[in-house]
């Protein structure tokens, strides 16, 4: 593919693309691309978030760049003070180094295992003294870390900013100078911390690298962008049933960034879905990215099941089943859902949901007059909607 042709790749679907002359001369001069993406192993699931960001990488790949991915297992430590309100909770070695290894089993469902180079930042932090330490922070001012946005915010909030929070951006900067990269991705939430490390290049006597910052997927709410720490997330690990479950829950005004930025669909493709019904459309999404993880079967299969739940208000067709002498002491209705281990909530939320007539018990609603239970007593209960068990007399 051409120079040209191949800066229009790169910017597709991105927020931000600086330094596209110098990618540009690098192209040319036949240059094969190094192009980084660091993840901090946090907690031990990818999400799509992260999906939209791997997409570009891959892109990188077909045209024959190299992808370097980069595990910020020292990073982790610190916490990536990017979008946040407070400091980070500090996760052991052993948590980090768990995270990391599931990490690399997920991203590789999108990325070319055969063409990434996989890289932890404690292969140089770990070798380093305070001194060498001391050495990086010179070249950074408190003033230049206090216009970022969100430092800024919580100084004048009168929130607390742990001095090593300001390490982070320093930290990752160096990341590109020993990686030498050309590009650097990341969500737009991480323009402050890339373009610092441009700077370090700048420093270190290399070439400033170009940055590529995606948009932030919008997540489950509708509202916030997709977060682990919000909780309004699909991980690359769910289950294809909650994958579906979740796919179908987004607002409908949010499926058209997933067409376009996960599925890579083009406006005019988008425009045509957005002239038929809704529905059918994000049925088409959840096939689609089921399809990407499980394949096309288990898409299928999830989709019946759904249409089977959902659409017909009947019954799936692996439903749980219990004996009933495990509820011989249970006494209500609300004491059985619990026992079965299967609903994550509350007792509290349980009695919500049955004032909202949201449980069923034999396809009939639940309330204060049938709540009571009966010793073995047989029933299909549907709990919320996607909820269901049967309990064998």
């Amino acid at each position: 593919m051409d120079v040209e042709s191949q800066l229009k790749v790169f910017a597709q679907n991105a927020e931000r693309f600086l330094g596209i002359d110098t990618l540009k001369e690098k192209l040319l001069a036949g240059k094969s691309l190094r192009v980084k993406l660091g993840v901090d192993p946090t907690r031990p699931d990818l999400t799509y978030g992260h999906w939209v960001v791997f997409n570009k990488l891959r892109q990188f790949q077909e045209l024959g760049h190299q992808v370097i991915f980069l595990i910020g297992d020292y990073t982790t430590q610190i916490g990536d003070p990017s979008g946040r309100s407070s400091t980070r909770p500090v996760l052991s070695p052993e948590q980090i180094e768990k995270n990391s290894k599931t990490y690399l089993e997920q991203a590789f469902k999108i990325l070319d295992k055969n063409k990434t180079e996989v890289r932890r930042n404690s292969e140089w932090f770990g070798k380093m003294c305070f001194g060498d330490m001391l050495g990086l922070v010179r070249h950074v001012t408190v003033a230049q870390m206090l216009e970022r946005d969100d430092f800024m915010k919580r100084y004048n909030e009168n929130t607390p900013i742990a001095l090593v929070e300001f390490l982070y951006p320093v930290l990752q900067a160096y990341d590109s100078v020993m990686l030498k990269a050309d590009v650097e991705l990341g969500g737009l939430d991480q323009l402050f911390n890339v373009c610092m490390g441009r700077q370090f290049q700048k420093i270190f006597g290399q070439t400033e690298q170009a940055i590529i910052c995606m948009p932030l997927l919008v997540g489950l709410d509708g509202a916030k962008k997709m977060s682990k720490s919000f909780g309004n997330y699909i991980a690359f690990n769910d289950s294809s049933k909650d994958m579906y479950g979740k796919i179908m829950s987004i607002p409908d005004e949010t499926m058209w960034d997933y067409f376009r930025l996960l599925l890579l669909e083009t406006s005019e493709q988008i425009q045509q879905r957005k002239a038929q019904h809704p529905m059918a459309m994000k049925k088409d999404l959840a096939r689609l990215a089921l399809t990407k993880f499980f394949g096309e079967a288990t898409a299928l299969e999830e989709a019946k099941n759904f249409e089977t739940v959902f659409s017909q208000k009947g019954i799936p067709e692996n439903i749980t089943e219990f004996p009933a002498e495990k509820f011989q002491t249970c006494k209500t209705l609300i004491d059985v859902i619990v026992a079965t281990g299967l609903f994550s909530g509350s007792k509290k939320e349980l009695k919500r949901l049955l004032e909202q007539g949201g449980i069923e018990v034999n396809g009939k609603k639940a309330d204060a007059e049938s709540i009571t239970w009966q010793a073995n007593k047989e029933a299909i209960i549907r709990v919320g909607k996607k909820l269901f068990f049967k309990v064998n007399a």
